[in-house]
């Protein structure tokens, strides 16, 4: 990767001129300007600041230190790791705590990491080769063997995961394959967009949240991200409940 390009696409790519980008990294303009164009080589340290004024995700601040020539300074750990043992007794936590809604927990692919047991409400008649851990949450959510013969509201839910995945291009493309060409409906979304999806409790009207870890310095856990379902309506809550003490109870 040639470095100087690297920096000035990302600065570029945020519209940040490079006085702005500058003063945010405490350096002069003129001192960026030869870095830019390649007659200065900056140091360490001014690569890391320049990463970090740019608010990179940490997979990205360590590709622009290899193009600068220096080693990574963010490690990218496996979730096995003890290290990251507090992080899994966490996720744990979360997911328990979220019930009797779904949640689940994915990597920077929409690979399925952890799940808890309400998500079974969701994934109810998919094609089991598209469940569980490692199986993607994109490719469920749209194969035509997963969750889009139930999903009630298709045009919007595919417009909504598809924006998701800018930086997956081939799942992207793959999954724009299945989308048929529908039109949203014309009427108010409301203030987020709604998922319609037929159950065995009834239609569930859901809308969803993202947690990432805010303070992670670990590629991994940087790239983590906690989707929540919550009802949209008194109906699906009530749906929920009466799904989880069934299964409460069968158990």
């Amino acid at each position: 990767m040639d470095f100087p390009r690297a920096l000035r696409e990302r600065r570029t790519g945020r519209h940040l001129s490079q006085l702005e980008l500058a003063l945010r990294a405490g350096t002069t303009q003129r001192h960026l300007s030869f870095i830019e164009s390649g007659r200065s080589v900056p140091g360490r340290k001014m690569v890391v600041r320049l990463a970090e004024s740019l608010e990179l995700p940490l997979r990205e601040r360590n590709e622009l230190l290899l193009a600068a020539g220096y080693a990574p300074a963010y490690p990218e750990s496996t979730l096995d790791d003890p290290a990251l043992a507090p992080v899994r007794t966490a996720i744990d936590h979360i997911l328990r705590g979220h019930l009797p809604y779904p949640a689940l927990v994915v990597d920077r692919s929409g690979d399925l990491i952890a799940a808890n047991s309400a998500f079974d409400r969701i994934t109810e008649g998919a094609s089991p080769e598209l469940v569980g851990p490692g199986t993607n949450i994109y490719r469920l959510a749209l194969h035509p063997d997963g969750l889009a013969p139930r999903i009630r509201n298709l045009a919007e839910w595919a417009r909504h995961i598809l924006a998701r995945l800018g930086h997956l291009e081939e799942l992207r493309a793959e999954l724009a394959e299945y989308v048929p060409q529908l039109d949203p409906s014309a009427g108010l979304l409301g203030f987020a967009v709604p998922l319609h999806l037929q159950s065995s409790y009834g239609e569930l009207h859901l809308i969803t949240t993202v947690t990432t870890f805010a303070t992670a310095v670990d590629v991994t856990l940087a790239e983590l991200k906690l989707e929540a379902f919550l009802p949209a309506d008194a109906a699906t809550a009530e749906a929920l409940s009466v799904a989880a003490a069934g299964a409460a109870a069968a158990d």
